[in-house]
């Protein structure tokens, strides 16, 4: 009979341990525009190059979290556009018995850490399949945009969403 109760107990604490597990990667949205090709591909390339992130979160039925990594990079050969590029990288979460400081920092922070990889190789790729050279993006320190983020809200006096 200890053994079950012991066994019963496990089973319960179990349910009650933060979990986290990726459950799907996948492209949301891609679109590239080169309003100025094929004349810009004869011009001395000298670009700047202007990247707007975000992220988005929406809460899924249960425990399944979307989190959406959008990346838009605009390039400029002096003053005319190059090319625009954008992708939603979107990722399926599991996170259960999280406090609610953890889960949007998971949220936050952690996925978009995750899917930062996969949407920097999409927009390499369709940078390049345009004929432009690869970006070559650095990595983003989404814990400090993060931590920017909630600093602001608490300025503000905002409360963070989980949704």
């Amino acid at each position: 009979m200890t053994d079950q109760q012991n066994n019963d107990a496990a089973a319960a604490a179990d349910d009650n341990t933060p979990q986290f597990s990726l459950q799907r990667i996948y492209v949301r949205d891609l679109s590239f525009e080169a309003p100025k090709s094929p004349a810009i591909f004869r011009q001395q390339w000298e670009p700047s190059v202007a990247l707007d992130l975000n992220t988005k979160q929406k809460g899924l039925e249960g425990d399944f979290h979307e989190v959406v990594l959008t990346l838009s990079v605009t390039v400029k050969n002096g003053e005319e556009v190059a090319f625009i590029a954008e992708v939603q990288q979107a990722g399926i979460f599991l996170i259960k018995n999280l406090d609610p400081a953890s889960m949007s920092h998971t949220l936050g922070a952690f996925c978009p850490n995750i899917l930062f990889p996969y949407a920097r190789e999409a927009l390499d790729s369709l940078v390049t399949r345009g004929s432009f050279p690869a970006l070559m993006l650095s990595p983003v320190n989404f814990d400090a945009l993060y931590a920017q983020e909630m600093q602001r809200m608490q300025e503000a006096g905002e409360a963070p969403s989980l949704q």
